[in-house]
Parts: structure tokens; C-alpha cells; sequence
């Protein structure tokens, strides 16, 4: 298979979406053919949360472009936040239920990684 070039323009939201954020594939199985790999972006609007999901078997890997969201997750039964701005990265484990936040007035672009050929959404009810 060649390269594949998938322009801005082109992103798909024709991905697992979760409310409070618009998730956007650029290389997944049905954009680009890829085999293993998933990777694209999401948005959360000025004051905007989602609501709680994992993304079961897959790892995934969150860059910070712009705007500064908060993940929430629960560690030992206790909420936790991880508190983010550009440049960031954070590592988000196989089945880790979690909740993206942005309480600023900026919208928050991430960058998404994962090791699975399309983006594995299970919303849930409660973190």
C-alpha cells in the first residue's frame, strides 16, 4: 500500500463520539487503511466536559496542542486531575474510565495516538 496523505480538510467524526467533545480520525482503518495504528484529534469547546468513557483494549496518547483540559479518573477509588497545556502528553491505560474537562475560556485541540485501527469509545454512566 502507498503513502496516504489525509488532509486537514478531510478529517472523519465518522468515529466513536462521546458528548461534551468532537473526536475526528485522521489515520484509522477506513481513513487511510492502517492495520494497527489509530490517530486524530479532539475537541472540547470553552467550558465544555465529557462525559465518562474508556477506550478499552486500546492504549492511548494524548498531545496537548492548544488550550489547557484537565483529565479526570479515579485512583484508589478518589478522583483525581491531571491538569494539561500545550506541549503536554499524558498516557491514558486500557480500560482507564476517565472524563476530559476544559473549565478555561479557550477551546482545548488535542492530538490522539492509539494502538488499535479505530478510535474504541464505551461511554459510561459514572466514572
Amino acid at each position: 500500500m502507498p503513502l496516504r496523505h489525509i488532509a486537514a480538510h478531510s478529517l472523519s467524526d465518522a468515529t466513536g463520539q462521546t458528548s461534551g467533545m468532537r473526536r475526528l480520525a485522521g489515520i484509522s482503518a477506513s481513513t487511510a487503511g492502517s492495520q494497527s495504528i489509530f490517530m486524530g484529534e479532539t475537541h472540547v469547546l470553552a467550558g465544555a466536559s465529557s462525559g465518562p468513557h474508556h477506550h478499552g483494549e486500546s492504549e492511548t496518547c494524548v498531545y496537548v496542542v492548544s488550550g489547557r483540559p484537565r483529565f479526570l479518573f479515579k485512583k484508589d477509588g478518589r478522583e483525581q486531575a491531571i491538569e494539561t497545556g500545550p506541549g503536554d502528553y499524558v498516557y491514558i491505560p486500557p480500560f482507564e474510565s476517565h472524563v476530559e474537562e476544559n473549565p478555561h475560556d479557550e477551546e482545548a485541540v488535542v492530538v490522539l495516538a492509539r494502538n488499535t485501527q479505530e478510535a474504541i469509545v464505551e461511554n459510561l454512566e459514572h466514572l
